[in-house]
């Protein structure tokens, strides 16, 4: 399959006992599509295509912003305006003259997504949205395709991969997510896209030359900003997790939910010394503005949970309710037998 001048070409990466000539073909015959071509999208699509994946479809309807250029660094000052999708395809096929690359300057939605989706081995998501998400997810799953999934904010990184040999899918670790902060709202450094989206595209390049260990039943957490890598486990059974019913001497509400600031007053009135109350934000947002509590960026919270105590009420919260969800979760998960509880930062 592969010519002289693509063996050349790939003769490092053949080299590896692990691709191989094999894998390097395995590649060729891939056709993989990308949701976004952003800041995730931009690096994920250079890697592909300097690997050799031999077919890539680029889905994404915005045009390019100043603001972009930070951290999207497949495009430049002369790209301002111009269609993300078909910006990155002509500068892709520069890159690489041995693929094939198709973009569609559309934004994915119900009406189209089947079509788009079904054509594809392998899709990647690096759209900065949870209706797309969950938009892409769905389809990946009715048309039994593996997903491979990215999210930035600020300095922190997520990786995983769903629906992948019977792996558990998105909804399967974000059952009930709702919209919180994005980039333009909350801000990202720059190169945070690229080392998450270095990460996902490692993850396509195993899945498609089936070697080593995918993230399948498996979130990274990566934080750019005290460079602490977490990778936290989940399964199918983590959307529909039982629930045990409190104690009657404890407030009568569920083991995992989310409170308001009346609710989180009331619970404090009525059980002032049973309150263990943890801003999962980073260092830097809890010193300039937090509601009081300790501190553990969402990133540490694995290796704190043996401090927790077990006789109070652990209350996370953050900005938006979003890392604060997920902490608690990630309580839920790792056996801790106690009451927990997730908030925005009212």
């Amino acid at each position: 399959m592969l010519e002289p001048q693509e063996r050349k070409r790939y003769s490092r990466q053949i080299l590896l006992p692990e691709v191989g000539l094999l894998g390097q073909e395995k590649l060729k015959a891939a056709k993989v599509l990308v949701i976004g071509a952003g800041g995730l999208g931009c690096p994920v699509l250079q890697y592909l295509a300097a690997a050799g994946v031999g077919h890539i479809g680029i889905v994404d309807d915005d045009t390019v912003d100043v603001t972009n250029l930070h951290r999207q660094i497949l495009y430049n000052h002369n790209d301002i305006g111009k269609n993300k999708a078909v910006t990155a395809a002509e500068k892709l096929s520069l890159l690489n003259p041995f693929i094939s690359i198709v973009p569609y300057p559309i934004r994915l939605s119900e009406s189209n997504a089947s079509e788009i989706i079904s054509a594809y081995d392998l899709v990647i998501d690096g759209s900065d949205n949870f209706p797309t998400r969950y938009l892409v997810s769905d389809f990946c799953v009715t048309l039994n395709k593996p997903l491979v999934f990215g999210s930035i904010l600020r300095f922190e990184g997520q990786v995983s991969v769903f629906n992948y040999n019977g792996g558990p899918d998105y909804r399967s670790l974000f059952p009930d997510a709702e919209e919180g902060d994005n980039c333009a709202e909350a801000g990202v450094i720059g190169i945070l896209p690229g080392i998450v989206g270095t990460y996902m595209t490692n993850e396509a390049i195993k899945i498609i030359c089936e070697i080593g260990e995918t993230l399948s039943g498996k979130l990274m957490v990566i934080n750019a900003l005290t460079n602490a890598t977490s990778v936290f486990q989940f399964s199918h059974a983590t959307a529909v997790a039982p629930k045990p019913e409190l104690k009657k001497e404890q407030p009568a509400v569920q083991e995992l939910e989310e409170i308001s600031y009346e609710e989180f007053e009331n619970i404090q009135q009525t059980f002032p010394e049973q309150i263990h109350l943890i801003d999962v934000r980073e260092d830097n947002e809890f010193e300039a503005d937090n509601f009081g509590g300790i501190n553990i960026p969402l990133s540490e919270i694995p290796e704190s949970i043996a401090t927790f105590p077990k006789d109070k009420i652990i209350v996370f919260y953050c900005q938006s309710g979003k890392r604060s969800m997920q902490a608690a979760k990630l309580l839920l998960q790792s056996g801790f037998n106690g009451r927990s509880f997730w908030a925005q930062h009212w």
